[in-house]
Parts: C-alpha cells; structure tokens; sequence
C-alpha cells in the first residue's frame, strides 16, 4: 500500500511500479502545481551492490487530465539511461562520491523529458542527472547535497527532481493485512487481542521519485491560472503510469532486448484504490488499463468489499453500516469523478460525469496556512482528496470514508457509526521528515546507518 506489490504481475515487476502519486498547489510557491510519481517499492537502504536505480527500459509518465473525458491531454514523459564507467569492477562507487558529476560513481544514470499535448511532442530537457542512491557517511558523506545538485531547472518556474527519496507513505502493512486488524481497535477484532500503537510498515524504506514543479498556467485547459474555486476549469485529473515495450527477447548474453510499441503495465491516481478496492483476478487487467474506461470497476467503488467486512470483522461496531444497503454514491464522487458543487459548501473538485480513477486537484484553493494531514473531511480543502499532499493520512481518510463518515454528504439520512469518525491505522511518518520546498519528500534512509529489524513469529 498505498500501491506497493497491488498486482500478481506488477509485484514482479517492481522497477515498473508506481507506489504513490501526489499533486498539490505549491506551498512555497502557490503560483505552481508540485506533481510527484513514485516508483519501487520497499527498497532496503542496503541493498547493493547492485542498488536500486530507474529501468532503463521502462517509459515513466504522469498524465493531466483538464477535460471532462479522463483522457490525458497532458504528459510528461521520462526515460532513463545508465553508463558504467569501469567495467572491470563489481563496484557502484570506487571512492566517495562528492558531486553527482564524480567520476568515482561508477553507474551515474541519466533521463530526458519530454512534453505530449494533444498528440504533440516537446522535449524538455536531456541527459539531466539523476543522484545515487544514499549508501553511506564514506560512500555519499553528504547525500543533501547531492540531492540538491539533482533539482534541475527546465524552464522559468518549472522544476524536475529524479532520485531516491523516503518512502511519505506510512501505514500499518503487518496489521491490516492480517485479516484487517486494526492496532488501536483490534480489542472489537473478531479475533481479539490487546489495543496497542500501529507499527509503520514502511519505516526505513525508500522509493525513486520523479518530481516535477510547474506553472498552475501550463496544466490548465485554458493556460490561465483560475482564481474562482467553483470555477470547472479550475480542476485537473492527475495519473501516472510505467509501460513497457510489448515483446522481451533474451540475447545470447543473457541481456533482455525489448521491442514493439509500448504498453502500460501499471498506473495509480487514487491512493488504495487497485490495493484494496479492485479483486485479485482483475488488478492486471486494471493496470492495463486507461482510466477512461474505469466505467468497468464502478461497481467494486459503489459496492466495496471493505464496506461489507468492517462489520463482519468488528461484531457490533458498524451495524449502521451494515444495515446500509445503497450504492455508495460517495465513494463514487471521492474516486471516480470528483465532488460536485453543493456537497461541500464553497469546494468542488468535479471533472465530468465520465468515471476515472485520478487526483482531482482544485488549482484555485490556496496552499493551508494550518494544514490537517486529514485534508477535506477535517475541514482543510487543500488536502485529499483534493489532490494529495506528501504528509496527508489517505489510509486514515480512506478508512474512515469506507467506514460511512462520508454518506451525509450525498444521503443526509444516513447517521454513521460513532467508530466511523475514529477508526485509523495508528500510524505516522517515522521516516525522514518532509521538506518544506521541492521536492518535498525525504532524505532517504542511508545504507550504513539502517539497522535490520529483527523478525518476530510469535
């Protein structure tokens, strides 16, 4: 989770896996839309010497959607490339590295990004640097450093970052899996067992990230920046994917050639949404797909399995819940097509009635001067799910939405269970704090100073 290992195929695959996608107005520069697309999951900080690095083969995207058909009329596109420099070595680096430029980094790896609208393309930008990964207080004795040499710009007012980061998500991965218990209320689990603190199943994990800091102006349908919240050009759908080319040949060397055009093999909007909402024997077939056509998984929104095992796995706690027999109109607004005007006073993050898993983003509502990692539902409508931030709770949102916290807004005869309101994970970031500036997530966690958790089976 929010989408790492979703998928039977794209879990083995994990070079080619969005983990997360983030899109929210600038809080340092409210003129500028920050969009951030995550990818391999679960990297253990030590993992060398061959250590985690963008394929080479794989064609990285985040999409904009500014119409109201969930087509993307917008993508910046991404494709890397690595070189070795000595190849009579094992090693990635033969002494510290100092400088991303350094030639003591032996596999430096670079990228180009183009601009795709309407079917016309602009490169942007070649051969910008991509950081090694944080191996150690020798190997990369100041990794903010050269982190901050990897921030390129690519334009008056537009920024690009590729590079390993702290992993921002944060959920309870060993708890929730486990036949849905929640830590804080696993004492009302059908299965009981003391209350106690969620556990981050993500902390010390890093992930590569692809940042990218635009004018407001440049993702808008009509290149203006829109100053009325109510106004429909004020919202835009935001989606990343991964593709691959369609054939994989291997060579006589054992090195894999890819031919033929390329076809998507996984992509997020929505955090959780294939995690937990599509079943197994469709999730490929989901990644596969356009968000256009989500029109196909309408109904495991309007009727989420989770909805139905909250009460069954919690006896007594959600009977409103259960007894709740409507399709959920609002889980459909939240995922599918944006909250339409009149349901939150003063907010709208609508697209159309054409059904697609993405971000909303509502480009016209400020950066929060307070914000609430709860977002819309604490009251903060710079949060999610309008757009997501790198510190909003989406497992603790999301829960709560499932839970019913969410219906009054489209049934006002609906009075959720007192639980709806309180039910979360119990997990925080214990990662690397944020950022307060491009590209907002992390310093990764560093090969040298991790230390192994100890496993547990009882």
């Amino acid at each position: 989770m929010s989408s790492h290992r979703e998928a039977p195929e794209i879990s083995k695959d994990p070079v080619a896996d969005n983990t997360d996608v983030y899109a929210f107005v600038s809080p340092d520069k409210p003129d500028t839309v920050t969009l951030i697309a995550n990818f391999i999951p679960f990297q253990n900080p030590y993992g060398g010497p061959n250590f985690y690095e963008f394929g080479d083969d794989v064609l990285y995207q985040i999409h904009v959607s500014n119409g109201a058909d969930g087509r993307a009329d917008i993508s910046y596109q991404f494709r890397f490339h690595a070189e070795i420099r000595n190849k009579k070595t094992f090693l990635y680096n033969t002494g510290p590295i100092t400088s991303i430029k350094d030639s003591t980094w032996n596999r430096p790896q670079y990228y180009s990004v183009t601009r795709v609208e309407n079917g016309r393309s602009r490169i942007l930008a070649r051969n910008l640097r991509v950081p090694p990964v944080n191996i150690g207080p020798r190997s990369t004795p100041d990794y903010t450093k050269l982190a901050g040499e990897a921030i390129q710009t690519i334009g008056p007012n537009r920024k690009v970052f590729a590079g390993q980061r702290a992993d921002g998500f944060f959920a309870d991965l060993g708890s929730i899996f486990d036949l849905g218990t929640l830590r804080p209320f696993q004492l009302a689990h059908l299965i009981p067992s003391a209350a106690a603190m969620g556990v981050n199943g993500l902390q010390a994990q890093n992930v590569h990230t692809i940042a990218l800091q635009v004018p407001i102006t440049d993702l808008t349908r009509d290149g203006k920046r829109p100053q009325d919240v109510l106004d429909p050009k004020a919202v835009i759908g935001v989606y990343a994917s991964a593709s691959r080319r369609q054939s994989k040949l291997l060579d006589g060397l054992g090195l894999a050639r890819w031919h033929g055009p390329y076809r998507q093999v996984s992509r997020l909007g929505n955090p959780l949404f294939n995690e937990v909402i599509v079943p197994m024997a469709e999730k490929d077939k989901w990644n596969a797909r356009a968000p256009k056509d989500d029109k196909a998984f309408a109904e495991y929104v309007t009727k989420p399995e989770l909805a139905g095992l909250l009460p069954v796995l919690y006896p007594g706690v959600f009977p409103k819940l259960a007894a709740y027999k409507k399709p959920r109109a609002d889980l459909a607004a939240i995922l599918l097509t944006g909250i339409p005007k009149g349901v939150v006073p003063g907010f709208q993050n609508y697209t159309g009635p054409v059904q697609a898993d993405m971000l909303r983003l509502n480009v016209a509502v400020p950066p929060s001067k307070a914000p609430d990692p709860l977002g819309l539902v604490a009251g903060d409508a710079a949060g999610f799910p309008n757009g997501r931030r790198v510190f909003d709770d989406v497992v603790t949102v999301e829960l709560r939405a499932v839970a019913g916290l969410t219906i009054p807004l489209v049934d006002p005869s609906f009075t959720p269970d007192a639980a709806a309101g309180a039910i979360k994970d119990g997990t925080s970031n214990t990662n690397s704090d944020y950022l307060t500036k491009f590209p907002y997530l992390g310093t990764p966690a560093g090969g040298y100073q991790t230390k192994p958790g100890i496993p547990a089976v009882s």
